[in-house]
């Protein structure tokens, strides 16, 4: 580890002189593919999903299914949750009894993206109950997960960080110790600002050139090596062409979800209001997002926006 940030290689993993008991909790689209890379790094993987296909299909890489989220933590040396927002966070440690049903001193390690309040709220409840809490959630995508190439961001103590980092390491490329409870959350949703309205503004680039005879991949040619580069450029390219493993090439199936994008945007928005930041731009493309998602774009990939600010323009 080097100024908080820990580098895996090129692999995306680690070694360990010893493996851990992981109770895993939460193995959607982002859960499955790490529950599985902590098993290929050797790690016993209890897990737990409401939905039984999802459940399954862990079974088959090698988490062992358990009935309810509960019966995953007996025995684990850390608790991994990766789920849709904080309530769900906080009433599975609170209210249906993950915390009580831990031993003593259990790191609970959340992946989950949520408020930064409820964040340090599920961090205060692990150590009040006598466990240890670390917010680490995660960058990459649902490819990120598969590749186990995920870019984390902690919140949380040094300590559970260091005892964190091969798990991270399994399942990532880069962590980044990134101060106490609620960092890792605060880190992530200003990141995923700088997305969202990158992409925004790549969008409505592509669709101005479109209305002045400029095509897509002269366009792309100019910005991708000129001051307009950025990753919603070149990596996840908006318009069909220019970069060939982009969403856009494969009718916009995610990638990261508008959904998601939404509800990342709706979580910086908030925390700008509570804040008093003039946010303009991070303000703006969480409306935009939160009106795509609802007209019918959410399980598209974020960078179907295009297809918004084009549908609106006057061309």
């Amino acid at each position: 580890m080097v100024n908080g940030t820990t580098e895996t290689g090129s692999s995306g993993t680690a070694e360990s002189l010893t493996t851990s008991t992981v109770a895993f909790i939460g193995l959607g689209n982002m859960g499955g593919p790490m529950a599985a890379n902590l098993v290929a790094a050797g790690h016993r993987v209890v897990g737990h999903d409401l939905s039984a296909d999802a459940l399954a299909a862990a079974a088959q890489r090698g988490v062992v299914p358990a009935a309810s989220a509960v019966e995953t933590v007996p025995g684990a040396d850390v608790v991994i949750t990766m789920l849709p927002a904080g309530r769900h966070v906080l009433a599975l440690y609170r209210d249906e009894g993950l915390l009580a049903a831990a031993a003593p001193g259990t790191l609970f390690v959340d992946c989950s993206t949520i408020d930064v309040t409820d964040a340090r709220t599920a961090h205060e409840a692990a150590v009040a109950a006598g466990h240890r809490g670390l917010d680490a959630p995660v960058s990459g995508g649902v490819v990120g997960a598969e590749a186990g190439t995920l870019t984390f961001m902690a919140g949380g103590g040094a300590d559970e960080f260091a005892e964190a980092e091969p798990l991270l390491a399994a399942m990532g490329k880069r962590a980044v110790h990134c101060g106490d409870a609620g960092a890792g959350q605060a880190a992530k949703i200003c990141n995923n600002m700088i997305l969202g309205v990158s992409m925004v503004a790549v969008s409505e680039a592509f669709v101005l050139g479109e209305s002045l005879g400029l095509t897509a991949q002269a366009l792309f040619d100019v910005a991708s090596t000129a001051s307009g580069q950025c990753w919603a450029l070149t990596s996840n390219c908006p318009v069909p062409g220019p970069v060939p493993a982009s969403p856009a090439n494969r009718d916009y199936q995610p990638g990261f979800a508008a959904a998601l994008m939404a509800k990342d945007l709706g979580l910086a928005a908030g925390a700008a209001r509570a804040t008093g930041v003039d946010a303009t731009l991070g303000l703006r493309a969480a409306e935009l997002y939160e009106e795509f998602a609802a007209e019918g774009g959410a399980d598209r990939d974020f960078s179907a926006i295009v297809r918004a600010i084009r549908g609106r323009s006057d061309r």
